[in-house]
């Protein structure tokens, strides 16, 4: 049996006497499409911040790759491979398309390997990645002149710079419309054809279903469903949590 990628055991996170995450426990095995779905205010971006390091979780372990990260920073995980994209874009808005491409390169890639060792080799990784994301034609462009689908675009490159094992894509299609949805699901599958294992936070159904092989669903900050997408969306308490019923 494959050893998970993602390993998290009785994760807790209380915010003064708010419990926001009780009890998680969650695989991620390596190349796997994860859906990851709630209400609002379920507990799915304070799952994220724990696994990412942004927040420290009280109880429960976090591993990635075998190894435990309870108290890493979050520039630590990056560097082992962990990455993940922000549903509000923020760009380094003084910089090129190309050039925020290059700050993660820099100080990630080439601080834990020698792939990149000259100018020459980060400006060809800047436009392979640029071209991956139909991005390579505005590479001189700033930040504001792009589209809002180019921004999540550019904003998933982003995280690609970093070259993870492990992308956490948080809601990359908020308000785009029917194609550009298709538009980015599609790029996402084929980041997931090049071996990357992805976790889909996304409240946009047809996406989810499309694009995930399991689902696991959090509600008031516990997990009450985990397995075959056409499985949980019919699983009641999913029902009950999304209809009020």
């Amino acid at each position: 049996m494959t050893a998970p990628l993602l390993e998290v055991r009785g994760l807790a996170k209380r915010f003064g006497g708010f419990v926001a995450l009780e009890g998680i426990d969650l695989d991620v095995t390596p190349g796997e499409r994860l859906g990851l779905i709630g209400p609002n205010g379920s507990g799915k971006s304070t799952l994220v911040n724990c696994v990412c390091g942004t927040l420290h979780n009280e109880t429960g372990t976090v591993r990635f790759a075998g190894e435990v990260l309870d108290g890493l920073p979050a520039h630590r995980r990056t560097h082992m491979g962990l990455a993940r994209s922000f549903q509000l874009p923020r760009p380094f808005t003084s910089l090129t398309v190309a050039d925020n491409l290059r700050v993660p390169l820099l100080y990630t890639v080439r601080r834990r390997s020698l792939l990149i060792s000259s100018p020459a080799e980060l400006d060809e990784r800047c436009l392979d990645l640029l071209r991956q994301v139909g991005l390579d034609g505005k590479a001189r462009r700033r930040p504001s002149d792009l589209t809002q689908v180019e921004m999540r675009k550019l904003e998933l490159a982003r995280a690609m710079a970093a070259e993870p094992k492990l992308l956490i894509a948080d809601e990359a299609m908020a308000g785009l419309s029917h194609s550009e949805i298709e538009d980015i699901i599609a790029l996402l599958m084929r980041l997931n054809a090049q071996g990357i294992t992805i976790i889909m936070i996304e409240h946009i159904m047809r996406a989810v279903m499309r694009f995930s092989q399991r689902l696991a669903v959090l509600v008031s900050g516990r997990k009450v469903a985990d397995g075959r997408p056409e499985d949980v969306v019919n699983n009641p308490d999913v029902v009950r949590a999304y209809l009020g019923q």
